[in-house]
């Protein structure tokens, strides 16, 4: 014990050589900044750049080696002997110079005097060489981060942008940022740097010390928001930030395998974990400024590797226990826990799940990926684990891939089952994870509200959980059953496509855990593999618009078959030949009744009374016993006979037509195939239906629509005959508008003379022998200018004797093309208002099982899709003009246009481009001439109408509909303005008329 004492006295310094040690220290400290003092002065009083070369160069040659032969052949002869004389100090005195003048306040000084007096003043004198030694040393040889506190703040210092001393020092900063960070590579020495501190036992770094790191890695992510726009590109965001990720990096796996000798594990608050520390702060800052692509790019490819070599030769259980003690995973383990920027944090985690799914790893490699990055926080933060269960599943949209790997890592919480491994036992959160999704999915508002993808996005979560559990985990768990079957059940309700096949997933996925042996199929195009990609997420739609006014508007898609949407397509095709197939049938059928009668009369056979019952499947021939058929549901023959006959007679036109149309109308309405059609055989007695009231339509308009169009709106009908109601408009409506252009010689009725002679506007065959035949030439002109006449001409042979050929002789009628000129056979626009304007009378009324505007949502959507193809079918003609605004109305109605249904909003958007179609620009003009305000303002209206809906509008169709609108909108306002051009110039040019009280209208011109 006492020589314990004796010991530590005589290793503790006396008083006396403490006090001479203090004060030689501080000698040592103020030696730089004197020897600055000095350097500053000489640069004060200097009168020529050698001066401040030799100045620059005594205090160079204390801190670091210099070539002084080299900086003395720079400058006079008078001051060539002064440098050389100036000796080198020794290394050790070096060193100490050294560590005094950075970690004292002789460096800052410099610094100042060197960036705010040498380089404005006297650096552009500089040789390259000179300028390396004496001058960029001070900043490349000293430490990172002091350096770097230096140089960024001046970038801060507003100045002048035509003040060339300000523009001077910052391209000097900006060049030396260059040469510093990315070549020198300060930004990996600056990550190594941060283990000057010493490791002590229980050592806790502080908060201050944090705040110190914060701040360095600010100024270094600030870079490429202070330079100058002309400064050098290696200081742009993208190169700088992508060399910084690197050398980060690399220098944080340095030093990590540096520490790998001293200890086993990395604490959270140890000095050791500074590096990792600032490494996570710079890429927070780097995410926050949008380049999270870059971080990305630069992390996955090294974790990847690493990764894929782990799981090579290590099984799944013993993967974490490598991982949290091997070195080379260290950086990785505990980057995302030094992280304190909650959004760059998720930025980062949706960063790597794209840059995963791009690489197409496997189900196994992204999980550990996962696992590596974000397990330690994910345990202890619980913003991490909610940004994983809740927003990466209820809020984004991820491809498919990538939300197997989210549903694995967060909800599964287990690696992916291998073949022949055990099966996992479900964590305690997994039923109450399932429940909270299906909740959400099963609401009418999600559906309603959110978008396609979203929607796509939450079933294949909800999906992919199902197959996961078994009958007795779905009979425990509360309300799931429920919940799904209310989810299905709207989602079938639904009549766009891709939504009711969310509905058929889900409910094949929940039978299958029910009972495997026995799954439930609600789709005809059923596969037993359920594709979770729902041909949405995948990639991403794109917004297209169409080039031209006149090209066809999509249509929002309809609930019906795929056969019956395939035969309305082909149905224009079809009725161009469909009246004489029908007319050619019954004259078979009459030749074959004929026949049949007569050999019957000169058989002397007996009559066979076993087969009586043929005499009861002769077809119908009048209107009145198809009718009589039709209201005899209990006679499912009969029914179908008629049928089969309906459209054949009613095309045929019969004189009693006109006095039966109505009776067939109801009955066809009414009648159900479902009960007098043969099981399978539903669909073509549809069909026969569709057809035989499209052709009442077509032949009988004004009689038949007085009695669908209150039918539309009778509770005496259900929903699926009021859809078949609007579907037969439609189509009857595009038959009368079926456009055939016919010519005005084609109308005649017969030739000027005889029905052999050539037309009278042709020259006629007299001429020389030898002529040749008369051949039709295009007329003088531009290509852009139309030619009105026929122009004809021929070869002549020589005269006798002339060896010259003849003139080509030219023979012309003018304005003959008028007889030619082409019309169109659009009968539609006559009985447009007796489509339109019953239809919407009344629309917004609730009845006694009619509900539009909220219940029967897809019959409001339909009408208005009818009433858009009414307005495209008329296009261009004045009834459109007069049935434009009361359609109008209709639609700029708030519970219309606003309707919570995407399918009803589509079917707004496609009415209002029909208008934008149908609306002739020189009606538009004179409406505006006028002061007509319905016009005006509805056209204002589907401006600002598709504006909103192309911006906040959570259905993508919608958004698309929206941007042909907008377009077709620009289209016509363009056309409008040149029509109202064209009226100025002519009122200038006629000449004064007598006053007129109403305002000239615009004609309609090529009004078809």
């Amino acid at each position: 014990m006492e020589n314990d004492d004796d010991a530590t006295l005589s290793r503790a310094p006396s008083p006396t050589n403490k006090a001479m040690h203090d004060k030689e220290r501080t000698g040592l400290e103020n030696l730089p900044l004197q020897k600055v003092a000095e350097v500053s002065s000489a640069i004060d009083a200097a009168k020529h750049v050698d001066e401040v070369i030799c100045a620059l160069h005594s205090l160079a040659a204390l801190i670091f080696p210099v070539d002084s032969s080299l900086i003395s052949g720079a400058v006079d002869q008078r001051l060539k002997d002064q440098i050389l004389s100036v000796k080198c100090a020794a290394d050790a005195e070096r060193v100490s110079f050294r560590n005094n003048f950075y970690h004292g306040p002789a460096f800052p000084t410099m610094a100042r005097l060197l960036l705010f007096e040498v380089a404005p003043n006297w650096l552009a004198q500089f040789s390259k060489s000179v300028r390396s030694q004496i001058y960029d040393s001070f900043f490349l040889e000293g430490p990172s981060i002091g350096v770097l506190e230096e140089l960024i703040p001046i970038l801060n210092k507003k100045g002048s942008d035509k003040d060339p001393v300000h523009d001077k020092i910052c391209s000097t900063v900006e060049r030396l940022l260059v040469l510093y960070c990315l070549k020198k590579e300060g930004i990996r020495r600056m990550v190594i740097e941060f283990d000057l501190v010493e490791k002590q036992e229980g050592f806790i770094v502080k908060e201050d010390d944090k705040s110190s790191v914060s701040r360095v890695a600010q100024l270094l992510a600030s870079i490429p928001d202070k330079i100058r726009p002309q400064a050098s590109s290696k200081l742009s965001s993208f190169l700088f930030f992508r060399e910084a990720t690197i050398q980060l990096i690399v220098g944080a796996d340095e030093k990590l395998m540096r520490l790998s000798s001293e200890c086993d594990a990395i604490e959270k608050d140890s000095p050791q974990n500074y590096a990792i520390f600032f490494v996570g702060e710079t890429f927070s800052r780097i995410i926050r400024r949008g380049s999270t692509d870059i971080v990305v790019s630069e992390m996955v490819p090294r974790i990847y590797d690493l990764v894929k070599s782990l799981l090579s030769c290590n099984s799944s259980a013993s993967v974490p226990s490598v991982m949290e003690s091997t070195p080379k995973f260290w950086l990785w383990l505990y980057l995302v826990e030094t992280m304190r920027d909650q959004y760059s944090i998720e930025r980062l985690a949706e960063g790597i799940l794209h840059q995963l799914a791009s690489r197409g790893v496997t189900d196994i490699e992204a999980y550990w990926i996962l696992w590596l990055l974000f397990n330690r926080s994910y345990s202890q933060i619980a913003t991490i684990k909610a940004m994983f269960v809740d927003k990466f599943i209820l809020w984004k949209v991820f491809p498919v891939s990538c939300l197997r790997w989210i549903l694995q890592y967060s909800v599964f919480e287990v690696a992916p089952i291998i073949e022949g491994e055990i099966k996992w036992r479900k964590p305690p959160h997994f039923v109450d994870t399932l429940l909270h999704l299906v909740s959400i999915w099963s609401k009418r508002e999600f559906v309603q509200s959110s978008s396609m993808e979203q929607q796509a996005y939450l079933t294949a979560a909800v999906g992919l959980c199902l197959e996961k559990m078994s009958k007795q985990e779905l009979e425990t768990a509360k309300d799931v059953l429920s919940l799904i079957l209310q989810g299905v059940s709207c989602r079938l309700e639904s009549p766009i496509d891709l939504v009711r096949r969310m509905a058929s997933a889900i409910a094949l996925t929940f039978s299958k855990a029910v009972d495997p042996k026995n799954p439930l199929y609600l789709d005809d195009n059923h596969s037993d593999v359920v594709d979770w990609e729902f041909e949405v997420l995948t990639q991403k739609k794109v917004i297209k618009t169409t080039s031209s006014r006149k090209q066809f508007i999509n249509k929002p898609k309809t609930p019906l078959p795929e056969k019956r949407r395939e035969t309305l397509e082909n149905k224009e095709i079809q009725k161009s030949i469909l009246i004489e197939e029908i007319s050619d049938k019954g004259v078979e059928d009459e030749e074959k009744d004929h026949d049949s009668d007569s050999s019957s009369d000169s058989s002397l056979e007996p009559y066979d009374l076993s087969d009586d019952d043929s005499d009861l499947n002769k077809p119908f021939t009048q209107l009145v016993d198809i009718v009589a058929a039709l209201r005899k549901p209990d006679d499912p023959d009969g029914v179908e006979r008629a049928l089969d006959a309906t459209e054949k007679l009613v095309r045929a036109s019969p004189d009693e037509l006109r006095h039966n149309s109505s009776d067939i109308v109801r009955a066809l309405v009414h009648i159900r195939c479902a009960d007098v059609a043969a099981e399978g055989e539903e669909e073509p007695s549809e069909e026969k239906r569709h057809k035989a009231l499209v052709s009442l339509l077509v032949t009988c308009p004004f009689e038949t629509l007085d009695v669908v169009t209150k039918l539309l709106y009778s509770s005496s009908v259900d929903i699926s005959q009021r859809i078949l109601i609007i579907d037969v408009m439609t189509e009857a409506a595009l038959e009368l508008s079926e456009t055939k252009i016919i010519t005005k010689e084609q109308q005649r009725k017969g030739n000027l003379i005889t029905s052999t002679s050539q037309p009278w506007f042709r020259p006629g065959d007299r001429g020389p022998v030898g002529a040749g035949p008369w051949r039709e030439v295009s007329g003088p002109g531009t290509s852009m200018l139309q030619n009105w006449s026929h122009q004809y001409e021929r070869d002549l042979p020589s005269r006798p004797g002339q060896r010259k050929l003849g003139r080509t002789r030219k023979w012309s009628v003018a304005n003959s093309k008028v007889l030619q000129q082409e019309w169109s056979k659009n009968r539609f626009p006559l009985y447009a208002a007796a489509f339109m304007l019953p239809a919407m009378q009344g629309f917004d009324k609730k009845r006694h099982g009619v509900d539009l505007l909220n219940r029967d949502f897809v019959v409001l959507g339909k009408l208005i899709y009818m009433l858009g193809v009414c307005m495209k079918c008329m296009a261009m003609h004045p009834e459109a003009s007069a049935l434009a605004p009361a359609l109008l109305d209709m639609i700029r109605s708030r519970d219309v246009s606003h309707h919570p249904e995407a399918y009803v909003r589509r079917s707004v958007l496609f009415a209002a481009s029909c208008i934008l179609v149908a609306l002739h620009p020189s009606y538009v003009a004179s409406a505006l001439i006028e002061g007509n305000q319905d016009i005006s303002t509805g056209l204002e209206w589907i401006r600002m109408y598709s504006l909103h809906l192309a911006e906040s509008d959570s259905d993508t169709e919608c958004a698309s509909m929206a941007m042909n609108c907008l377009q077709l909108h620009s289209e016509i306002a363009l056309e409008t303005s040149r029509a109202l051009e064209t009226a100025d110039r002519m009122k200038t040019q006629s000449r004064t008329l007598p006053s007129k009280p109403d305002n000239i209208i615009i004609p309609f011109a090529n009004m078809n």
